[in-house]
C-alpha cells in the first residue's frame, strides 16, 4: 500500500493520538476536497490506518480533486472504501451516497502556482467553498472543516506576533499574493455566513507552513526549494538576505490538529494551526539545512525571482493559545527533526524515480 515506511510512521502516530475522539467516524462518511494534495493524502491515508487498525466498521472516502496540481496515483486506488472523482469544486457536485463529514482542502497553496493560476486559485476559495457549503446544507453533516491559511494574517503587525485569531489582517486585496489571501478571508466569511443562517457546522483552521514527507519536489516553498537544491548540490537560493522569519509545523503535527478541529464541538470556531516554537529566519533555515549536509552546501542571497510574488511577509508565526486550551494540541516534531525525515524522504524519492528510469 503506502511505500514510504518514513509516512507509514507517520500515519501511525496521527492515528494513534486521535483515535479515541476518530471512534465517531466509525461507519460513516467523509468527503474530502483536494484529496489527492500534500495535506489531502495524510487525511486519507490516516482513515486508511483507523479503518484497518482501530474501527470496527470502516469509514468511507469520496476523494474530490481536479488534479491541477495533484497526481492520479494513489496507493489507495481499488480500496473498496475510497472512491476516487476527478471534479472540479468549482462547479456544483452532489452525490446520492448520505455524507457525515467534509473535509474542504482543495486550494492552489504554492505562491508559484498561485501567480501561474491566479482565477483558479480565487474561485476555488470562493465559488468552492460556497458550492461545498450548500453541498454540506443539503446532506445536513456533522462537521464542515474548511482549509483557510496564515496568508490571511498578510504582513502582521509586529507588536501581533506571535500572531492570535483575533488579529484582523494586514492585507492588501490588490497585492500580487491577493488572489490567495483574499481568496481565503472569503471562504472564511462564508464558513461564518452559513454557520449563522443555515446552521452547518463550519470550523476553520489557518495552517502556518505545514512541511514534511510527501510535498513535492517542485513545490518552490522554502523547504523543498532547499532541500531539492542541496541534493542536486546547488546553492540554497536565499530571498532578499534572508531576513524573513517563519515558523514550520512538521506535517503529523499539524494533521492531528487538523483532525481535532475536524471532530470538535466549536462550530463557528477558527484554529491557528503550527509549530509556535522554531521562529527562524530564512538565512538561518538555510543553515541548518546546510548542517544536514556537513556544511557542504552554499548558501546565496539572491533578489526575488520572476515568478515568485512580492509582498513577502516580514515574520509569520502563530499564536496557538487557543487550540492549545480549547482542543489539548501540542506540536511534537522540532524543526531539526522533521527536516531530517522529509530529507529521508526526499533521497528515497531520488533512489525510487531513478530505478524507475532504468
Amino acid at each position: 500500500m503506502i511505500k514510504s515506511k518514513i509516512i507509514q510512521n507517520d500515519i501511525r502516530n496521527i492515528a494513534l493520538t486521535i483515535k479515541k475522539d476518530a471512534k465517531v467516524l466509525i461507519g460513516k462518511t467523509i468527503l474530502i476536497t483536494g484529496g489527492s494534495g500534500f495535506l489531502g493524502r495524510y487525511f486519507l491515508y490516516t482513515i486508511w490506518y483507523l479503518n484497518k487498525n482501530f474501527f470496527s466498521k470502516p469509514c468511507r472516502v469520496i476523494s474530490l480533486d481536479n488534479y491541477i496540481t495533484g497526481t492520479q496515483v494513489n496507493p489507495l486506488l481499488g480500496d473498496e472504501n475510497f472512491t476516487f472523482i476527478k471534479h472540479d469544486v468549482r462547479k456544483s457536485f452532489d452525490t446520492r451516497d448520505h455524507v457525515d463529514y467534509i473535509v474542504h482542502a482543495a486550494g492552489i497553496a504554492s505562491p508559484v502556482y498561485y501567480m501561474k493560476y491566479p482565477l483558479e486559485t480565487l474561485e476555488v476559495a470562493t465559488l468552492g467553498t460556497q458550492n461545498m457549503l450548500e453541498f454540506a446544507r443539503d446532506k445536513k453533516v456533522e462537521s464542515f472543516l474548511f482549509f483557510s491559511s496564515s496568508e490571511v494574517y498578510g504582513d502582521p503587525d509586529p507588536n501581533f506576533v506571535p500572531t492570535p485569531e483575533t488579529y484582523p489582517g494586514n492585507v492588501s486585496c490588490i497585492g500580487p499574493r491577493s488572489c490567495y489571501d483574499e481568496s481565503k478571508r472569503l471562504g472564511e466569511t462564508l464558513c461564518m455566513i452559513y454557520n449563522k443562517i443555515y446552521k452547518v457546522p463550519t470550523k476553520t483552521v489557518r495552517p502556518f507552513n505545514v512541511y514534511g514527507p510527501g510535498m513535492m519536489v517542485n513545490d518552490s516553498r522554502v523547504i523543498p526549494r532547499f532541500l531539492t537544491s542541496a541534493l542536486k548540490k546547488e546553492p540554497l537560493p536565499v530571498h532578499a538576505g534572508g531576513n524573513q522569519t517563519r515558523t514550520f509545523c512538521y506535517i503529523s503535527d499539524a494533521v492531528t490538529a487538523f483532525f481535532k478541529v475536524l471532530l470538535s464541538q466549536g462550530n463557528g470556531d477558527v484554529f491557528n494551526v503550527g509549530n509556535d516554537g522554531n521562529e527562524v529566519n530564512m538565512m538561518t533555515l538555510a543553515q541548518i539545512v546546510s548542517e544536514l549536509f556537513k556544511g557542504k552546501v552554499e548558501i546565496k542571497s539572491i533578489d526575488y525571482p520572476s515568478f515568485y510574488p512580492q509582498g513577502d511577509p516580514r515574520r509569520r508565526s502563530p499564536d496557538l493559545t487557543k487550540i492549545r486550551t480549547v482542543l489539548g494540541y501540542k506540536p511534537k516534531i522540532s524543526l531539526e527533526a522533521g527536516l531530517k525525515r522529509t530529507l529521508r524522504w526526499y533521497k528515497d524519492e531520488a533512489k525510487i524515480q531513478s530505478l524507475e528510469r532504468s
